[in-house]
């Protein structure tokens, strides 16, 4: 059965950092972009960061992010990566893995991330 389990989030204070990673399991996961996504309390789901399966690892953030997080795989471990610093209270959302393929869309259950003074 196919998973993603994200981990790695938390309470943290603006200016803070945090490392989220995002395992999956039962399906060809390095051969897939993998996404982050992130959802705030009333708000719609927003893509935040993809980095994609070829050997440039072609790389894209949403520009609320850009210069602060970093998204990143290791195909050895079937896991993704996002390295998020200077955070901001705006940063305060459930974040998200997803990756899909011809057929199906894969989501992780979710991670909070709090940030908070």
């Amino acid at each position: 059965q196919a998973q993603l389990v994200e981990s790695g989030g938390g309470l943290v204070q603006p200016g803070g950092s945090l490392r989220l990673s995002c395992v999956a399991s039962g399906l060809a996961f390095s051969s897939y972009t993998a996404n982050w996504y992130r959802q705030a309390p009333g708000k719609q789901r927003d893509l935040v960061a993809s980095i994609t399966n070829t050997p440039s690892d072609n790389i894209k953030y949403a520009d609320s992010v850009k210069g602060r997080f970093s998204i990143s795989r290791d195909n050895t471990k079937n896991t993704v990566y996002l390295q998020m610093n200077l955070l901001k209270p705006e940063d305060t959302a459930v974040y998200y893995c997803q990756t899909q393929n011809l057929f199906f869309t894969y989501w992780g259950q979710g991670t909070q991330v709090t940030v908070s003074s």
